[in-house]
């Protein structure tokens, strides 16, 4: 992905630079730059090297570790640096960060911990002349969409898989789909997918969890969509709990620039720490008064949360179904909120891309659906809603606000 982080490292001790070494090729959007074993040579190499950030091993010589720090905070100040002891004690981090290390951590390092760290030192990272570096996102990930519908049957999954497939199609997104509905999903079935892993082997997995593992447990679709599905036995489901989720969601982070997550329609504590710990919640409904009705009981709830308020953004899905349908005018009045965007009705397609397992952009590419739903792929994206099929859009399907 882009907006790598380039890191040079600096430990005399195999025993401990080995590990931290592994830890951080694991993570996808670091590049290890360079790699010392000699405290005196490294403010060489980190000229040379002129890495992003240097991480600084103490415990093979406190000392020494300390004047190195010292040495380049003067030499290179603009230069984040991240120390590392086992002795995690006040005193110790307190020496450190006097010395001139923006964050410490204590080792053995725990990813989450080190993403974190990189992530406020990226965030802070200056240019000699005192003004904030230009490299790409503060944090390690650039879009988490959480998917959830107002009621059963509103097309929830569809929307969370398409927008997936369609997110995949730029080279620059790394992108996957996590099946947070955890007793009905069916996202790999929308896709035809046999998946090796469910998120219940990764929650089997979790105190031994890396990268590497997180990875390959995902099943990745031709159109470049990877996918992380529900679990397949029902006893399983209680293996996933909240904090076990969240730290899922924070290492796939750093390998993928988006995420989407399919929700159950329960309210649980993972869809709300999926939300909690997304930028964007897609609630979808339709035309109808069970639907809208939802939509404002669960706008109502999600007003009492600060962290979910502003994220909430409505989706009416299936427009022009039925000539009776509630106007979009009355449904706007109604819930008290702008309708951000509005998905056509293509019955036809989309049960024809349901039953083959295939993706809109590969079964019905040209149908208004997938039109649509493209155009909110580029919105969600930061690009023109109307960049790709320009010439073939029907402009009146969109409402994006």
């Amino acid at each position: 992905m882009k907006d790598v982080q380039r890191i040079a490292i600096v430990d005399p001790s195999d025993a401990t630079r080995e590990p931290l070494r592994n830890l951080l090729l694991s993570v996808e959007s670091v590049w290890l730059e360079a790699e010392c074993s000699r405290y005196e040579f490294f403010i060489d190499v980190a000229k040379q090297s002129a890495p992003d950030l240097v991480v600084v091993a103490l415990d093979a010589d406190h000392g020494k570790a300390l004047q190195l720090i010292q040495q380049l905070t003067v030499e290179i100040p603009t230069l984040p640096i991240l120390a590392v002891s086992a002795r995690g004690d006040g005193n110790s981090i307190l020496q450190a960060l006097r010395a001139g290390a923006k964050e410490f951590l204590t080792a053995p390092v725990v990813l989450e911990e080190l993403l974190t760290a990189m992530q406020r030192l990226r965030a802070g990272r200056v240019s000699p002349d005192g003004t904030p570096v230009a490299n790409g996102h503060a944090g390690l990930h650039s879009l988490v969409v959480s998917v959830i519908g107002s009621r059963g049957g509103v097309g929830c999954t569809s929307i969370a898989v398409n927008l997936g497939c369609n997110l995949a199609q730029d080279t620059n997104h790394n992108v996957a789909l996590i099946d947070l509905d955890l007793a009905l999903g069916d996202a790999d079935v929308a896709l035809d997918l046999v998946p090796d892993y469910t998120l219940a082997d990764v929650a089997l997995n979790i105190d031994r969890l890396d990268m590497a593992f997180l990875r390959r447990s995902l099943c990745k679709h031709a159109c470049g969509l990877s996918v992380l599905p529900h679990p397949v036995q029902m006893e399983d489901i209680s293996l996933i709990q909240e904090e076990q989720l969240g730290r899922v969601i924070n290492l796939l982070r750093a390998s993928y620039s988006q995420l989407i997550f399919d929700l159950s329609k329960r309210f649980t504590t993972t869809d709300l720490t999926a939300m909690r710990m997304s930028d964007v919640v897609l609630l979808v409904c339709q035309l109808e008064l069970t639907s809208l009705r939802n939509v404002v009981r669960m706008l109502h709830t999600f007003g009492q949360d600060a962290a979910l308020a502003e994220k909430v953004k409505i989706v009416v899905n299936r427009v022009g179904a039925d000539d009776g349908e509630i106007t979009l005018e009355k449904a706007e009045e109604t819930i008290g909120q702008p309708v951000f965007w509005q998905v056509p009705n293509d019955y036809k397609a989309m049960l024809g891309s349901r039953n083959a397992g295939e993706p809109l952009l590969v079964h019905s590419p040209k149908c208004k659906t997938q039109i649509s739903l493209v155009g909110l792929a580029n919105v969600l994206s930061g690009k023109d809603p109307l960049q790709r099929h320009a010439k073939k859009e029907r402009r009146g399907f969109f409402s994006f606000r």
